[in-house]
Protein backbone atom coordinates (compact mmCIF):
# COMPACT_ATOMS: atom_id res chain seq x y z
CA UNK A 1 0.00 0.00 0.00
CA UNK A 2 1.12 3.58 -0.65
CA UNK A 3 2.24 6.00 2.04
CA UNK A 4 -0.04 8.83 3.18
CA UNK A 5 2.37 10.53 5.63
CA UNK A 6 6.13 10.19 5.93
CA UNK A 7 7.79 12.19 8.71
CA UNK A 8 11.60 12.18 8.99
CA UNK A 9 13.60 13.56 11.93
CA UNK A 10 11.02 16.24 12.73
CA UNK A 11 11.83 18.70 15.52
CA UNK A 12 10.29 21.89 16.85
CA UNK A 13 11.90 24.23 19.38
CA UNK A 14 10.15 27.03 21.27
CA UNK A 15 13.09 28.96 22.76
CA UNK A 16 14.45 26.63 25.42
CA UNK A 17 11.64 24.05 25.08
CA UNK A 18 11.95 21.20 22.56
CA UNK A 19 8.31 20.34 21.89
CA UNK A 20 9.07 17.72 19.22
CA UNK A 21 12.40 15.91 19.22
CA UNK A 22 13.71 14.05 16.14
CA UNK A 23 10.35 12.38 15.42
CA UNK A 24 9.98 9.93 12.51
CA UNK A 25 6.94 7.83 11.55
CA UNK A 26 5.00 6.47 8.58
CA UNK A 27 1.23 6.34 7.97
CA UNK A 28 -0.08 3.97 5.29
CA UNK A 29 -3.02 5.04 3.15
CA UNK A 30 -6.43 3.68 4.15
CA UNK A 31 -5.67 3.04 7.82
CA UNK A 32 -6.72 4.65 11.09
CA UNK A 33 -3.48 5.75 12.70
CA UNK A 34 -3.61 6.49 16.42
CA UNK A 35 -1.36 9.25 17.75
CA UNK A 36 -0.98 8.93 21.52
CA UNK A 37 0.87 10.60 24.36
CA UNK A 38 0.29 12.39 27.67
CA UNK A 39 -0.55 16.09 27.85
CA UNK A 40 2.42 18.14 26.72
CA UNK A 41 3.96 15.26 24.75
CA UNK A 42 4.02 17.26 21.50
CA UNK A 43 0.95 15.83 19.75
CA UNK A 44 -0.75 19.13 18.89
CA UNK A 45 2.56 20.70 17.85
CA UNK A 46 3.16 17.79 15.46
CA UNK A 47 -0.34 18.13 14.00
CA UNK A 48 0.12 21.87 13.48
CA UNK A 49 3.31 21.15 11.57
CA UNK A 50 1.46 18.57 9.43
CA UNK A 51 -1.06 21.30 8.57
CA UNK A 52 1.64 23.98 7.97
CA UNK A 53 0.23 26.12 10.79
CA UNK A 54 3.74 26.28 12.27
CA UNK A 55 7.11 25.59 10.65
CA UNK A 56 9.41 22.80 11.85
CA UNK A 57 12.79 23.72 13.30
CA UNK A 58 14.22 20.79 11.33
CA UNK A 59 13.17 17.62 9.57
CA UNK A 60 10.98 16.73 6.61
CA UNK A 61 7.30 16.00 6.05
CA UNK A 62 6.00 14.23 2.96
CA UNK A 63 2.29 13.74 2.33
CA UNK A 64 1.16 11.58 -0.60
CA UNK A 65 4.81 11.35 -1.62
CA UNK A 66 5.20 15.14 -1.97
CA UNK A 67 7.28 17.52 0.14
CA UNK A 68 4.87 19.54 2.29
CA UNK A 69 6.77 22.82 2.03
CA UNK A 70 7.18 22.64 -1.74
CA UNK A 71 3.67 21.39 -2.57
CA UNK A 72 1.67 22.93 0.27
CA UNK A 73 -1.44 24.00 -1.66
CA UNK A 74 -1.67 20.81 -3.69
CA UNK A 75 -1.40 18.68 -0.56
CA UNK A 76 -3.77 20.65 1.67
CA UNK A 77 -6.50 20.48 -0.98
CA UNK A 78 -6.55 16.74 -0.22
CA UNK A 79 -6.52 17.10 3.59
CA UNK A 80 -9.38 17.71 6.01
CA UNK A 81 -8.75 18.52 9.67
CA UNK A 82 -10.23 19.38 13.04
CA UNK A 83 -7.98 20.65 15.80
CA UNK A 84 -9.76 20.01 19.11
CA UNK A 85 -13.25 21.53 18.94
CA UNK A 86 -14.44 22.63 15.50
CA UNK A 87 -15.09 26.32 14.84
CA UNK A 88 -18.68 26.57 13.65
CA UNK A 89 -21.17 29.37 13.03
CA UNK A 90 -23.54 28.77 15.92
CA UNK A 91 -26.33 31.07 14.72
CA UNK A 92 -26.50 29.40 11.31
CA UNK A 93 -27.96 26.01 10.43
CA UNK A 94 -25.88 22.92 9.81
CA UNK A 95 -26.57 23.15 6.09
CA UNK A 96 -25.57 26.82 6.00
CA UNK A 97 -22.34 25.94 7.78
CA UNK A 98 -21.52 23.33 5.17
CA UNK A 99 -22.26 25.79 2.36
CA UNK A 100 -19.75 28.23 3.86
CA UNK A 101 -17.05 25.60 4.41
CA UNK A 102 -17.63 24.27 0.92
CA UNK A 103 -17.16 27.74 -0.57
CA UNK A 104 -14.04 28.30 1.55
CA UNK A 105 -12.62 25.05 0.14
CA UNK A 106 -13.26 26.23 -3.40
CA UNK A 107 -15.75 23.43 -4.08
CA UNK A 108 -19.23 23.92 -5.51
CA UNK A 109 -21.25 21.20 -3.82
CA UNK A 110 -24.96 20.95 -4.71
CA UNK A 111 -27.36 21.02 -1.77
CA UNK A 112 -28.17 17.32 -2.19
CA UNK A 113 -24.52 16.40 -1.68
CA UNK A 114 -24.33 18.54 1.45
CA UNK A 115 -27.48 16.87 2.78
CA UNK A 116 -25.90 13.49 2.01
CA UNK A 117 -22.83 14.60 3.95
CA UNK A 118 -25.02 15.45 6.95
CA UNK A 119 -26.76 12.08 6.61
CA UNK A 120 -23.38 10.34 6.73
CA UNK A 121 -22.65 11.92 10.13
CA UNK A 122 -26.20 11.28 11.37
CA UNK A 123 -27.43 14.89 11.19
CA UNK A 124 -29.78 14.84 8.19
CA UNK A 125 -32.87 15.40 10.34
CA UNK A 126 -31.22 18.44 11.95
CA UNK A 127 -29.93 19.98 8.72
CA UNK A 128 -32.07 23.10 9.17
CA UNK A 129 -31.52 23.49 12.92
CA UNK A 130 -29.20 26.20 14.18
CA UNK A 131 -25.91 24.87 15.50
CA UNK A 132 -26.44 26.63 18.84
CA UNK A 133 -29.15 24.00 19.55
CA UNK A 134 -26.71 21.12 18.98
CA UNK A 135 -25.10 19.00 21.67
CA UNK A 136 -21.30 18.86 21.80
CA UNK A 137 -21.33 15.45 20.15
CA UNK A 138 -23.49 16.74 17.30
CA UNK A 139 -21.18 19.73 16.83
CA UNK A 140 -18.21 17.39 16.69
CA UNK A 141 -19.88 15.32 13.99
CA UNK A 142 -20.82 18.47 12.08
CA UNK A 143 -17.19 19.59 12.31
CA UNK A 144 -16.11 16.31 10.75
CA UNK A 145 -18.69 16.79 8.00
CA UNK A 146 -17.25 20.28 7.37
CA UNK A 147 -13.77 18.76 7.11
CA UNK A 148 -15.10 16.38 4.44
CA UNK A 149 -16.82 18.85 2.08
CA UNK A 150 -13.93 18.71 -0.40
CA UNK A 151 -13.69 14.88 -0.25
CA UNK A 152 -10.15 14.72 1.22
CA UNK A 153 -7.94 11.64 1.05
CA UNK A 154 -6.45 12.32 4.50
CA UNK A 155 -8.39 13.40 7.61
CA UNK A 156 -6.50 14.68 10.66
CA UNK A 157 -8.44 14.76 13.93
CA UNK A 158 -6.97 16.23 17.11
CA UNK A 159 -8.85 14.91 20.17
CA UNK A 160 -12.15 14.39 18.28
CA UNK A 161 -13.82 12.80 21.34
CA UNK A 162 -12.73 15.41 23.86
CA UNK A 163 -15.55 16.47 26.19
CA UNK A 164 -18.14 14.10 24.71
CA UNK A 165 -20.57 11.93 26.67
CA UNK A 166 -20.59 8.13 26.07
CA UNK A 167 -23.16 8.40 23.26
CA UNK A 168 -21.19 11.17 21.56
CA UNK A 169 -18.00 9.12 21.79
CA UNK A 170 -19.78 6.09 20.29
CA UNK A 171 -21.13 8.25 17.43
CA UNK A 172 -17.70 9.63 16.54
CA UNK A 173 -16.13 6.16 16.81
CA UNK A 174 -18.73 4.74 14.41
CA UNK A 175 -18.12 7.62 11.99
CA UNK A 176 -14.33 7.17 12.01
CA UNK A 177 -14.70 3.46 11.28
CA UNK A 178 -17.16 4.20 8.47
CA UNK A 179 -14.77 6.70 6.87
CA UNK A 180 -11.94 4.18 6.99
CA UNK A 181 -13.66 0.86 6.31
CA UNK A 182 -16.36 1.96 3.85
CA UNK A 183 -14.90 5.05 2.16
CA UNK A 184 -11.21 4.15 2.23
CA UNK A 185 -10.10 7.38 3.89
CA UNK A 186 -6.85 7.68 5.83
CA UNK A 187 -7.37 9.01 9.36
CA UNK A 188 -4.67 10.38 11.65
CA UNK A 189 -6.31 10.57 15.08
CA UNK A 190 -4.78 12.10 18.19
CA UNK A 191 -6.46 11.12 21.44
CA UNK A 192 -5.88 10.46 25.13
CA UNK A 193 -8.84 8.03 25.32
CA UNK A 194 -6.84 4.81 25.21
CA UNK A 195 -9.82 2.45 25.27
CA UNK A 196 -11.30 4.15 22.20
CA UNK A 197 -8.02 4.09 20.30
CA UNK A 198 -7.73 0.40 21.01
CA UNK A 199 -11.10 -0.06 19.29
CA UNK A 200 -10.47 2.00 16.14
CA UNK A 201 -6.74 2.21 15.36
CA UNK A 202 -4.96 -0.10 12.90
CA UNK A 203 -1.50 1.22 13.80
CA UNK A 204 -0.33 3.68 16.41
CA UNK A 205 2.46 5.93 17.53
CA UNK A 206 3.14 6.77 21.18
CA UNK A 207 5.28 9.81 22.00
CA UNK A 208 6.50 11.28 25.26
CA UNK A 209 8.34 14.57 25.73
CA UNK A 210 8.45 14.99 21.96
CA UNK A 211 10.16 11.65 21.35
CA UNK A 212 8.82 8.43 19.84
CA UNK A 213 8.62 5.61 22.38
CA UNK A 214 6.65 3.05 20.31
CA UNK A 215 5.22 2.68 16.81
CA UNK A 216 3.69 -0.18 14.89
CA UNK A 217 0.73 -2.38 14.11
CA UNK A 218 -1.74 -2.42 17.02
CA UNK A 219 -1.97 -6.21 17.24
CA UNK A 220 1.80 -6.63 17.40
CA UNK A 221 2.17 -3.87 19.98
CA UNK A 222 -0.53 -5.29 22.22
CA UNK A 223 0.38 -8.95 21.83
CA UNK A 224 4.13 -9.29 22.37
CA UNK A 225 5.74 -12.71 22.77
CA UNK A 226 6.67 -11.84 26.35
CA UNK A 227 3.89 -10.56 28.54
CA UNK A 228 3.14 -9.57 32.09
CA UNK A 229 0.74 -12.06 33.64
CA UNK A 230 -1.50 -11.09 36.53
CA UNK A 231 -2.26 -13.95 38.91
CA UNK A 232 -5.06 -13.87 41.48
CA UNK A 233 -5.37 -16.68 44.02
CA UNK A 234 -7.28 -17.20 47.26
CA UNK A 235 -4.08 -16.76 49.32
CA UNK A 236 -1.45 -14.42 47.89
CA UNK A 237 1.26 -14.90 50.52
CA UNK A 238 1.07 -18.70 50.44
CA UNK A 239 1.01 -18.68 46.63
CA UNK A 240 4.16 -16.52 46.44
CA UNK A 241 5.95 -18.83 48.88
CA UNK A 242 5.09 -21.89 46.79
CA UNK A 243 6.02 -20.19 43.50
CA UNK A 244 9.39 -19.22 44.98
CA UNK A 245 10.10 -22.92 45.49
CA UNK A 246 9.59 -23.70 41.77
CA UNK A 247 11.29 -22.68 38.51
CA UNK A 248 8.69 -19.90 38.19
CA UNK A 249 10.42 -17.91 40.95
CA UNK A 250 12.72 -16.31 38.35
CA UNK A 251 9.66 -14.96 36.51
CA UNK A 252 8.18 -13.14 39.54
CA UNK A 253 7.91 -9.34 39.37
CA UNK A 254 7.47 -6.87 42.24
CA UNK A 255 3.82 -7.00 43.33
CA UNK A 256 2.49 -4.01 45.21
CA UNK A 257 -1.08 -3.83 43.88
CA UNK A 258 -2.51 -6.81 45.75
CA UNK A 259 -2.00 -9.32 42.94
CA UNK A 260 0.94 -11.44 41.78
CA UNK A 261 2.78 -10.45 38.59
CA UNK A 262 5.06 -12.62 36.46
CA UNK A 263 6.78 -11.92 33.14
CA UNK A 264 7.02 -14.85 30.77
CA UNK A 265 6.42 -16.08 27.24
CA UNK A 266 2.65 -16.17 26.71
CA UNK A 267 2.93 -19.79 25.51
CA UNK A 268 4.12 -20.74 29.01
CA UNK A 269 0.85 -19.71 30.66
CA UNK A 270 -0.82 -23.17 30.44
CA UNK A 271 2.25 -24.81 31.99
CA UNK A 272 2.29 -22.22 34.79
CA UNK A 273 -1.37 -22.88 35.49
CA UNK A 274 -0.80 -26.66 35.67
CA UNK A 275 2.08 -26.18 38.12
CA UNK A 276 -0.03 -23.95 40.37
CA UNK A 277 -2.93 -26.42 40.45
CA UNK A 278 -0.59 -29.37 41.12
CA UNK A 279 0.90 -27.44 44.07
CA UNK A 280 -2.56 -26.95 45.53
CA UNK A 281 -2.93 -23.27 44.72
CA UNK A 282 -6.52 -22.23 44.12
CA UNK A 283 -6.26 -20.04 40.99
CA UNK A 284 -9.06 -17.49 40.68
CA UNK A 285 -7.68 -15.69 37.62
CA UNK A 286 -4.60 -15.75 35.43
CA UNK A 287 -4.45 -13.33 32.53
CA UNK A 288 -1.91 -11.52 30.35
CA UNK A 289 -1.91 -7.72 30.68
CA UNK A 290 -2.20 -6.71 27.03
CA UNK A 291 -4.37 -3.60 27.02
CA UNK A 292 -3.29 -0.37 25.41
CA UNK A 293 -3.39 1.26 28.83
CA UNK A 294 -0.91 -1.32 30.14
CA UNK A 295 1.43 -0.64 27.21
CA UNK A 296 1.02 3.12 27.46
CA UNK A 297 1.80 3.27 31.19
CA UNK A 298 4.80 0.97 30.82
CA UNK A 299 6.34 3.27 28.18
CA UNK A 300 5.58 6.77 29.44
CA UNK A 301 8.21 8.34 31.69
CA UNK A 302 6.91 9.34 35.10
Amino acid sequence: MSTAIQVKNLSKDFKEVKAVDDLSFTVTEGQVYGFLGPNGAGKSTTIRMLLTLIRPSSGEIEIFGMNLQKHRKEILRQVGAIIERPDLYKFLTALENLRIFSAMSGVKNPEKKLIDQLAMVGLEERAFSKVKTYSQGMRQRLGIAAALVHDPRLIILDEPMNGLDPQGIADVRKLILHLSNDLGKTLFVSSHLLGEMELIADSMLIIDKGKKVAEGNKDKLLNPVKAQVELITDNKENSIRIIQETKWSSYLLPHDNGNILLELDKHQIPELNRTLVEKGINVISIRPKHSLEDLFLSLIAR
